[in-house]
């Protein structure tokens, strides 16, 4: 139990450090990185000229948390809960954090501990599929989502917390995963990344499986959906390219263009599979892993943030606690909640 506390608190946290990691050169093309950092990019939180903040991945990803908390609770109570409808009232808390009104034709649900926390009470760079779906009242289903379209990161950056709940089998985290994603989003390579996500995160956390072996079990899920032939592509080039003793790795354009810039959500679970992949043969220990990993996710001309909080909850994930640097930490925002929400998720489902 203490080891799965120490992956379930790993993943949350290093998600949440590889996020603001991330969001400091999120949206800054690699001449302005290099020209900011130097040649090797980003190196360090602290190279920070202001404080330390996460974005609306971590506070997503908290409120994700929270709708598995309240549904598990309700049902540990002996109460029947819908898990989803639990999910979708969550989200609807985090819009009205983001200073924006719940729509008349949804529920107004009532404020939980979450929702008193000042420092989610902010807005920072909210995803657009996010908030339209959710300003539009309705709740958005696999069968029946709000935008068909909509394949961005905001689905798959935020599902790493169903393959936390220890009770669950992987194909349930999944599922779950996926439904929670048409909350917002439609296109099936959207939904099929947060399933494959959390099916991952599954293995490493509960499972206990060695890397490698992870991803292989995730590569047989996806294989047996079927799952999107782009999704599956770059899952399957990230895996061989990221598992090739002696290659070189991919850095900054050359990772852009060979998986994308990680704003859809494929491309972001490929290159965080990718960085968690190409550094773990060369890496000293789990810190030098974490570090190296979310380094080599966020500096390119992507979504920074997003595909370094995906590696480091992988990562995370993997290790547990002891993955997370020191001088990092120090820095974190809140950390005080996002272990306050993971020791919650894991109180709930021992």
């Amino acid at each position: 139990m203490m080891n799965f506390s120490s992956r379930v608190r790993g993943c949350l946290m290093g998600g949440a450090l590889g996020d603001s990691f991330g969001y400091l050169i999120e949206l800054a093309d690699l001449e302005t990185i290099e020209q900011r950092y130097g040649a090797e990019g980003l190196l360090e939180l602290s190279q920070g000229t202001a404080e330390i903040h996460f974005s609306d991945d971590t506070q997503l990803t908290l409120f994700t948390v929270d709708g598995l908390v309240e549904a598990i609770e309700w049902a540990n109570q002996g109460v029947s809960a819908d898990p989803l409808a639990c999910l979708w009232l969550a989200y609807l808390r985090w819009l009205r954090s983001q200073g924006e009104t719940i729509p008349e034709n949804a529920p107004q649900p009532p404020g939980r501990w979450i929702d008193q926390q000042a420092v989610l009470q902010h807005r920072r760079g909210p995803g657009k599929a996010c908030l339209n779906s959710l300003l539009s009242g309705e709740m958005g289903t696999v069968k029946k989502p709000i935008d068909p379209r909509a394949r961005g990161c905001g689905s798959v950056m935020r599902s790493a917390p169903f393959g936390l709940v220890r009770y669950l089998q992987a194909a349930d985290a999944a599922r779950m995963s996926r439904e929670g994603a048409a909350l917002t989003h439609g296109h099936p390579a959207a939904l099929q990344s947060s399933a494959a996500l959390s099916w991952l995160i599954h293995q490493l956390a509960v499972q206990e499986l060695p890397l490698a072996e992870a991803l292989d079990s995730t590569h047989h899920y996806l294989r047996e959906l079927p799952a999107e032939p782009d999704l599956l592509g770059r899952f399957e080039a990230a895996v061989r390219w990221g598992s090739t003793p002696g290659s070189a790795v991919l850095r900054g354009e050359a990772l852009t263009e060979a998986l994308g810039e990680g704003w859809l959500a494929d491309e972001a679970l490929a290159i965080a599979i990718y960085a968690a992949l190409a550094t773990q043969r060369d890496a000293g220990n789990p810190v030098e892993h974490f570090q190296t990993a979310v380094r080599l996710a966020a500096n390119h001309r992507g979504d920074s943030d997003s595909t370094a909080s995906l590696t480091g909850s992988i990562v995370g994930a993997f290790y547990g606690e002891e993955c997370l640097p020191d001088s990092w930490l120090k820095l974190a925002e809140a950390p005080d909640v996002i272990y306050t929400m993971a020791d919650n998720l894991v109180r709930v489902s021992a």
